[in-house]
């Protein structure tokens, strides 16, 4: 007979598969749903947290560039990809300070800082958490991206005060094996735990475009509703193909397709900010405005992510004024509900 530990263990696994088949299922449902029926559900539901006006600007500075141990496919930073990207030292917190002042002079009113490491170096975490200290004296909300993160290491910077940390899980559980070797999917939700404990804010998204197929879209993004605590912040990126790198030669996304994937991570995550994140300069205004009217709330300015181009200041405040929209103060510590 089998220990009845064995049998409570059995029975949950069981449970907890039934419930993620049952999720899955119930988002599919949603995502097949006829397009203007499923984009006026999530702007409704996006009209119950959000003014649905506004969006948030941020700005994403590279404070260490290339030399990354990671081999996930999509990346220009990688070490294992003869991508032309060089590795670079870590900057100056005064330069760093400097650009974000600069950001904020220019309407962002959240500093994303991203190093390419596979994990932050403790001889590093002064270093970081001055950078922190610094942007945060400006009145800016923070966030960083510096791979995987220990419990210490995320006490120490939700001590310095960082309200968001990046760490995405790209793509479903099922697939993520086929786009980087180097670290697992557990890895990644590892890092999202320890950083929630802490009590610093989640921004945790994924790629779309690097061959994945559409329920692996939906499993991403019903991995992340069903997280402890929804993300605050979901990134939508659509891959930009970097030559070099494993995923050079994927075919682009249909832009149908990407509108459904903001309005399931709309839906699914009703009190979250959902990024329109890198791929913007291959999108037409037509398809960022329903990207707009599907639920994104947030876009990165500026004319750099990372290594990669992104539309600019000018670009996107023309677009801005062509739909009506207007820049997103800094917001409370929980959504509320509108009137």
């Amino acid at each position: 007979m089998l220990d009845a530990r064995v049998q409570e263990k059995g029975t949950l696994v069981k449970s907890n598969a039934a419930a993620e088949r049952r999720a899955l299922g119930e988002a599919r449902k949603i995502y097949n749903l006829p397009f203007n029926d499923l984009l006026f559900r999530a702007q409704s539901i996006h009209r119950a947290y959000f003014d649905p006006n506004a969006v948030q600007m941020s700005q994403l500075l590279s404070i260490k560039t290339g030399g990354c141990a990671e081999d996930c496919g999509y990346c220009s930073q990688s070490a294992h990809y003869p991508t032309g990207i060089k590795a670079s030292k870590l900057m100056e917190v005064e330069r760093v300070v400097a650009q974000a002042r600069k950001a904020k002079e220019g309407g962002a009113t959240r500093y994303c800082m991203g190093a390419a490491w596979r994990s932050p170096k403790e001889r590093d975490m002064e270093t970081i958490v001055s950078m922190v200290e610094g942007v945060k004296a400006l009145g800016m909300e923070t966030c960083m991206t510096l791979g995987m993160l220990t419990p210490a290491q995320s006490d120490r910077l939700a001590d310095a005060g960082l309200d968001y940390y990046n760490h995405n899980i790209d793509t479903s559980e099922r697939f993520y094996g086929e786009i980087i070797t180097t670290r697992t999917f557990a890895d990644r939700l590892e890092t999202l735990a320890n950083v929630r404990e802490a009590g610093i804010k989640v921004c945790a998204g994924g790629i779309l475009g690097m061959g994945e197929t559409v329920d692996d879209r939906i499993a991403m993004l019903v991995t992340l509703a069903n997280l402890p605590a929804a993300p605050e912040s979901v990134p939508i990126n659509m891959l930009i193909p970097i030559h070099g790198s494993k995923l050079a030669d994927q075919p682009p996304v249909d832009p149908i397709d990407f509108v459904r994937t903001i309005a399931l991570a709309r839906i699914l995550m009703p009190q979250s900010h959902v990024r329109l994140s890198a791929g913007r300069t291959e999108m037409s205004d037509e398809m960022q405005a329903l990207c707009f009217f599907a639920g994104a709330n947030s876009i990165f300015v500026g004319e750099r992510l990372l290594t990669a181009d992104n539309p600019g200041e000018d670009h996107d405040a023309a677009l801005f004024r062509r739909l009506g929209l207007k820049p997103m103060p800094v917001q409370p510590a929980e959504a509320e509900p509108a009137e």
